[in-house]
Formats: structure tokens, sequence, C-alpha cells
């Protein structure tokens, strides 16, 4: 953690796909993510738009992998938990590179240690909710990580804010619950029918409503199924 002093944003791979049910291979998402960047280490990536540059605006530090054992969830989803929370602890951003979605319930719950249960609300990106109780006779999975951080008390339902969910799933049962443990919804047929502007407005009007930290979680499939 001294190594983060001085840090605003500390990136942490998460190189795991033990908790998926159908595609494996994200265990590379770290690695393939911090490939695509062609630049040379001391190039200048100048936004054009917003006239910001990041990596020379703040400073980012990348720590690496987490160590994160194919085949044992509980221990991988412990080990990234800590260092979540390290990096919280020192005071910066943690950026974390998955991974199946399994990993956001270690993710949110490390800086909810760090800033206490019940303070942050969750933006979570995602073409399905995760909100399953078991999926294939798994608690801890890509499917019910959302489940688990409102029954932990990380973050409480109400305090959820889902974007981009559509298709078939999950299923009633799990949608009574959600209705009950008051998460808020906006689908992706809103984007559609009132514009990506409209809709993300009142998804971050939503989320300082209830606290005044966020926490955001990105699925790939919001954007590719």
């Amino acid at each position: 953690p001294e190594t983060y002093a001085d840090a605003d944003v500390v990136i942490l791979g998460a190189p795991f796909d033990g908790g998926t049910s159908h595609r494996p291979g994200t265990r590379f998402g770290p690695m393939a993510i911090r490939q695509t960047c062609y630049l040379a280490q001391d190039g200048s990536r100048p936004h054009l738009a917003l006239r910001v540059d990041a990596l020379r605006d703040i400073r980012v530090v990348d720590a690496g992998d987490v160590e994160m054992p194919p085949g044992d969830i509980e221990r991988s989803l412990a080990n990234l938990e800590e260092a979540v929370y390290a990096v919280a602890r020192a005071g910066a951003v943690p950026l974390v590179l998955g991974g199946d979605h399994s990993i956001a319930y270690a993710d949110a719950r490390g800086v909810a240690r760090q800033l206490g249960d019940g303070r942050v609300s969750m933006i979570h990106f995602d073409a399905h909710a995760d909100t399953a109780n078991i999926l294939e006779g798994n608690l801890a999975s890509h499917g019910t990580p959302m489940r688990r951080l409102i029954e932990s008390g990380a973050i409480p339902g109400n305090q959820f804010i889902q974007v981009g969910l559509r298709g078939y799933w999950p299923g009633e049962e799990d949608q009574k619950w959600m209705r009950d443990n008051g998460l808020k919804h906006f689908m992706m047929h809103e984007f559609w029918e009132r514009g990506v502007k409209a809709v993300m407005a009142d998804v971050i009007a939503a989320a300082k409503e209830r606290a005044d930290k966020v926490y955001i979680s990105i699925d790939i499939d919001v954007l590719d199924p």
C-alpha cells in the first residue's frame, strides 16, 4: 500500500474466468487490455474532445495482476478483495480489469470495507442483472455477484442502479427479489427511445441521490452480447 501513496488511480488485473457459465477465456482479459496500447510509454494521449491526457494529468499506477488460482473461486475472490481494499485504503481509485463478472463481488466489497457498508452506490452496466440466488449449483458465479453484495450489506439494493438490461434473464422469481430490494433499472430500450445523454443524466442523478460515493461495474455484454 505504501507504493500507492501518491497514486490517484491504481490498475489491478483480475485474471479469472472460473465463475463463467458459458464462454471461458476472460482470464486473459487484463493482458489483452494492456497489450492494446500501441503508443510508447512516454507518448502523449490527449483526448481531443475533453482536452485532457489522463496518464499525465493524474498519477496512474499499474500494480499488475492479483493472484487468482484457477478453480478456486473463494481464494481468488478473497485475494482480489484484499488487493482492492489496499488501494482504497491508500486513497486511490481502484481500476480493475477482469475477468468474468464474478469479480464484481470482491471489487465492490473491497471498496465498501474502506468507505463503509451502505455508503456506496453502484452503477452497474450489464445486459443481465446478475442477481440470481444460485446459478448452476453455485452461489458464487458471474450471475450472482450483485445479490451477494446486497445480502452482505456492502451495497444495499436501493443503492443499485442497473443500466442496459435486456433479454430474457433473470426469471420472475429473481425479478421479484429485485423489486422487493428496491433496485432501480434503466433498460436498453430506453437508450433507443430517449437517447444516451438523456438516460445517462438520469442515471447520474439517481446515483447521487443514493450516496456520495459511486462504484461503477461494467460487463462487456452491455455493448456486445
